[in-house]
């Protein structure tokens, strides 16, 4: 295989997590009898541009089809953060009624809520058809499409260049970036602004977060090689900044490198060092993640059969794509955990894929008052721990697995 960004062959491993179907792919009671798709999930590294990226087995109009089930607008703490993103953006870059924002990967308006809210005119861009619906139920304009260069040419054409382009989360999941990237500096109008966010790969590696591997992320980024990427399609950095979400991300700004005005912040050339001095750069930085990620597994299964054994029920909440990966390179199946609870509607009734694992409602968690409950989207876990407090009343403990097996007093 060749690097999706600059051809080089491929051949350096990060990351072989055997096999799964897509992490996004429920079940519902009928494809229960029926075969699923699975895939390798196996990661490389490229040693020219250093773009960490999976292997190419499955397309994107499979991963991300018609019934996606991924909401952004079920976390409370994802909402808090795209609200807080535009009045900050409002602010700094003095949008208004006279300006345009676009979004790529709207999912179901959870952040252009915000913006219409402001009266700013406003267009997402979503490929799949619930969230699109979600957000069309909001009054969003919504265009149903995989956005890329051609598209954006198409946009330009219909009176829709962008004075902000906003990208949260989804850079890591296109399989052509190179022509994903050219769509921004082909929408963005003269003195636009792109922002970029995505979980950073330092973070990954640092803090063992091996579960956010999964099919939807073709790659997984330094700023260092999205600095080049950007550079390439004709986008220049301006500034970065560090956020929380998700494990640790960063939010990167960027403009046309023809027309952008904006000087170039101390921060930028701050964490292109801080990178170097990680050894991003360098093939020794990718090559333990392996071992990290086998030691969770093993101590993940220890504590689950020591549960079972000593008569403790345990359940999990939070039907993510990250705790499908955990589940299905742990081989872990409904003996060992009962089920998943979530407060998506869209989720709930159906079973986690690979490991088929059923997902209930908060309620069934409450009536069935499991002695233990491992939190799975781990980035979350104040937000869940809060939540779900009453589990304490009954001696209920919680648990997570990243970066490593944690039973919370």
């Amino acid at each position: 295989m060749n690097c999706r960004h600059c051809g080089a062959l491929l051949q350096l491993p990060f990351l072989d997590l055997g096999s799964a179907p897509p992490s996004n792919a429920y079940l519902n009671k009928d494809s229960l009898h029926a075969p699923e798709l699975w895939f390798p999930l196996r990661v490389m590294v490229c040693e020219q541009c250093w773009l960490v990226q999976t292997e190419d087995f499955s397309r994107a109009d499979t991963l991300f089809a018609a019934d996606y089930a991924y909401f952004s607008s079920f976390s409370d703490t994802w909402l808090k953060h795209a609200r807080l993103y535009v009045q900050s953006m409002i602010d700094r870059f003095a949008l208004g009624p006279h300006s345009k924002v676009v979004e790529i990967a709207a999912n179901d308006g959870y952040l252009l809520q915000y913006v219409q809210e402001a009266g700013i005119p406003c267009l997402g861009i979503e490929p799949t058809a619930g969230t699109a619906r979600a957000a069309r139920e909001k009054g969003l304009l919504i265009i149903e499409k995989f956005f890329g260069e051609q598209l954006a040419q198409t946009l330009v054409a219909e009176d829709h260049a962008a004075d902000l382009i906003t990208a949260n989360n989804v850079l890591a999941h296109v399989p052509d970036i190179n022509n994903f990237v050219k769509g921004f500096a082909t929408l963005l109008n003269p003195q636009g602004v792109a922002t970029f966010e995505f979980p950073h790969i330092l973070r990954l590696v640092q803090e063992n977060q091996f579960d956010t591997v999964y099919h939807e992320h073709y790659s997984y980024l330094s700023f260092f090689t999205v600095e080049n990427i950007l550079s390439s399609q004709g986008l220049q950095i301006f500034d970065v900044e560090h956020l929380p979400t998700h494990g640790g991300s960063l939010r990167v700004y960027a403009q046309r490198t023809d027309q952008g005005r904006h000087e170039r912040t101390e921060r930028v050339g701050n964490l292109l060092k801080t990178e170097k001095t990680a050894g991003i750069t360098r093939m020794v930085f990718y090559t333990d993640l392996q071992t990290r990620a086998e030691q969770v597994k093993n101590d993940l299964l220890g504590f689950l059969l020591d549960a079972k054994h000593r008569g403790l029920s345990v359940a999990a909440y939070g039907a993510a794509a990250k705790g499908n990966t955990l589940l299905n390179f742990a081989g872990v199946r409904p003996d060992l955990l009962s089920y998943v609870a979530d407060r998506n509607p869209a989720k709930q009734g159906k079973f986690m894929p690979g490991s088929r694992i059923p997902i209930v409602d908060e309620t069934y968690l409450q009536r069935s008052q499991p002695d233990r409950v491992l939190i799975l989207p781990w980035n979350l876990r104040d937000e869940v721990m809060n939540q779900l407090d009453y589990i304490r009343q009954w001696g209920g403990r919680f648990v997570t697995a990243i970066p490593q097996l944690r039973i919370i007093p």
